[in-house]
């Protein structure tokens, strides 16, 4: 059966330029590069051009403003714990309520531990309400930390003119984001219209390089304490031996995404396509996030009157890989956080799938997208008691 996968904000394929780039660091460059011998230099070397890459596809910062993790969940960790490690006299933070869970969690965990912390709403669109943010900024707020683009419907956050108002309003708070779904799809500038922005998150997997590596950017200056502790890694900043061959992977993958960067319009153009398809042939469907700005990837779609698992399941039998909006496939009934902030209906909310395209999407596997859609939709309303097949609309 051939594979259409229509998953890639969930994780992307390798590139096979990554995947080459790494290949010498598994073999032969096994070196420690923290070694002091000679042929462990050129380890060393190999990370520092990472590093440069990485620097480079987020606007070319200084290389030194940037320390590899394991991913970015501990990106988020590390800048939330560790912010409020250097920052012990505040005790405010402010997130949104649609954050990833690698930053909802915390700050929930934040919370039991005394903190105060400020959820953000979002209307249908999943925007962000402007005066909600500048009343919930107070003379004790710690950290601000708000994501770039929303992992479930693609909306993009406008975190530079957030991260502009919080450093008018005081510069001593900090401002982070979790960038992990944008970086490699948009350009981010932390030179130019992002400046503003003290920490940001990334993640290797998201931008066809490899699992369990990903970045912190902390700004030179912002007060933050190490997140892991045990080694002179990182100038001291994240104690570990170096995964080398995964940093060389995410760098190389960095170096590749800026190459692809004219792919975002054909990207965009594609999404829309598959929008326009699924919306022209299903009827009693609509677009989570279509009024506001969103990544180039990214289609979420509410079919009402039909379960997101089973939309996946017959999917999946055709060999489409995609993902619901419902948390119903990790085991529970609950949907997804993301959806009940925006207040769907409930016809809708256990109904939503998400479709996330890359730069190896064809324009044949969406044509075969926007032909089984409308099909597994029909198929799964016959067994609904909410639809009247008969009129092809709700009873």
């Amino acid at each position: 059966m051939t594979v259409i996968y229509a998953d890639n904000n969930a994780t992307t394929a390798i590139d096979p330029q990554v995947t080459e780039a790494m290949l010498p660091y598994l073999q032969d460059q096994y070196f420690n590069p923290s070694s002091m011998y000679e042929v462990a230099r050129p380890v060393a070397n190999a990370i520092e051009k990472a590093r440069e890459s990485v620097a480079h596809v987020l606007g070319g910062i200084e290389a030194n403003q940037i320390l590899f993790t394991s991913g970015a969940t501990e990106s988020n960790n590390a800048a939330i714990f560790g912010t409020a490690k250097a920052n012990r006299s505040r005790n405010h933070i402010i997130t949104t309520a649609v954050e990833h869970p690698a930053v909802l969690e915390v700050c929930r965990e934040m919370e039991r531990d005394g903190y105060e912390v400020t959820f953000l709403s979002v209307d249908r669109s999943g925007r962000l309400n402007m005066q909600e943010f500048v009343q919930a900024l107070q003379p004790d707020t710690l950290m601000v930390t708000i994501m770039h683009g929303n992992n479930e419907t693609g909306v993009i956050f406008p975190v530079d003119e957030l991260a502009r108002i919080t450093k008018e309003t005081d510069p001593a708070i900090i401002f982070h984001t979790d960038a992990t779904q944008s970086v490699g799809k948009i350009p981010l500038d932390l030179t130019g219209a992002f400046r503003y922005v003290d920490m940001l998150s990334l993640s290797g997997h998201k931008l066809h390089g490899p699992k369990g590596v990903g970045a912190l950017y902390v700004k030179r200056g912002t007060q933050w304490r190490p997140f892991i502790i045990g080694g002179h890694q990182e100038n001291g900043r994240r104690g570990g031996t170096y995964n080398v061959a995964s940093i060389v992977g995410l760098g190389s993958a960095c170096d590749l995404a800026r190459e692809h960067r004219d792919d975002e319009k054909r990207i965009a153009a594609l999404r829309d396509r598959l929008e326009a398809g699924i919306l022209d042939r299903v009827p009693q469907v609509e677009v989570n996030g279509q009024d506001a700005p969103r990544l180039p990837n990214t289609l979420n779609v509410a079919c009402h009157y039909v379960e997101g698992e089973g939309i996946l399941y017959q999917l999946s039998a055709l060999g489409i890989c995609a993902s619901s909006g419902s948390a119903c496939t990790s085991g529970s009934l609950d949907p997804s956080h993301v959806l009940k902030t925006m207040e769907l209906p409930f016809t809708a909310i256990h109904g939503s799938i998400r479709f996330s395209l890359s730069r190896y999407t064809t324009d044949a596997e969406v044509d075969a997208i926007i032909d089984a859609f409308p099909k597994v939709i029909a198929n799964l309303r016959k067994m609904s008691p909410y639809w009247d097949t008969k009129t092809n609309q709700p009873r």
